[in-house]
């Protein structure tokens, strides 16, 4: 360094010099050194870059290196991020994973190996042949299951998730589309001739009341009425008291 010293820093530099650049920090701000070709020269920044980790003692806050094989790192002996070709486990980076781990090509880790697991079995489905549950004495019944853990890259695969068997049911005629239509028309028909019964015993007594009704009418019309006999007035004359 030479012994020289700039007053007029730039760039979080506490002090300076023109040829080697930063030599010492504003408070907080980290020291690194940059190589450019065959030079190398102090800048101060508010964080470390990739490859490097911070370390922070009383007189200066400086960044240092990775490991060759950590792309990004909190301590020196703690890898965060591995670089190609490696797979981070417990803050190292590993070209191989170890016994029971596999490697996460993905994120580049080396995690546990997950098993597939399935549900239970449902309950078996009614016997069915053809897609009918009559009209035969011999069918098939079929239960399922469901995949609720999907197995890593080494981990088992999954069982089969349905299951089919032979099954034998009592011998029952399938009822014909036709017939039960016809069942519920006929239920129909009957329903409305009841309607139309009950309605027409209605109107027929509601007739018979209407007659009555005009024949009371008419009996009164033709029957002459009572005259009333004229009121007698009294005799009111003078009686002759002379003889």
């Amino acid at each position: 360094v030479h012994s020289n010293v700039s007053q007029g820093c730039q760039g979080g530099c506490a002090t300076c010099s023109d040829y080697n650049g930063c030599l010492s920090c504003k408070p907080r701000l980290f020291f690194v050194l940059e190589r450019i070709g065959m030079k190398q020269i102090g800048v101060c920044l508010s964080s470390c870059p990739s490859g490097y980790y911070g370390t922070r003692y009383p007189d200066i806050n400086k960044c240092a290196k990775c490991k060759a094989d950590c792309d990004t790192c909190f301590t020196r002996n703690f890898c965060t991020k591995c670089k190609s070709g490696f797979y981070l486990y417990s803050g190292k980076c590993l070209e191989k994973c170890p016994d029971g781990l596999e490697a996460n090509n993905h994120t580049m880790e080396c995690t546990g190996i997950v098993h597939c697991e399935a549900s239970e079995w449902s309950p078996w489905s009614p016997c069915t042949k053809k897609g009918k549950t009559c009209g035969f004495k011999r069918g098939n019944e079929v239960r399922v299951r469901e995949i609720v853990q999907h197995p890593s890259a080494r981990g088992n695969p999954c069982p089969a998730t349905s299951e089919s068997r032979k099954c034998i049911v009592q011998r029952k005629r399938c009822q014909k589309e036709g017939k039960g239509k016809k069942n519920r028309e006929e239920k129909r028909k009957k329903s409305s001739k009841e309607e139309s019964k009950e309605t027409k015993q209605e109107n027929k007594g509601r007739a018979a009341r209407r007659q009555n009704r005009e024949q009371r009418e008419n009996k009164n019309k033709t029957q002459p009425k009572k005259r009333k006999a004229p009121n007698k007035e009294p005799n009111t004359a003078p009686i002759d008291t002379a003889h």
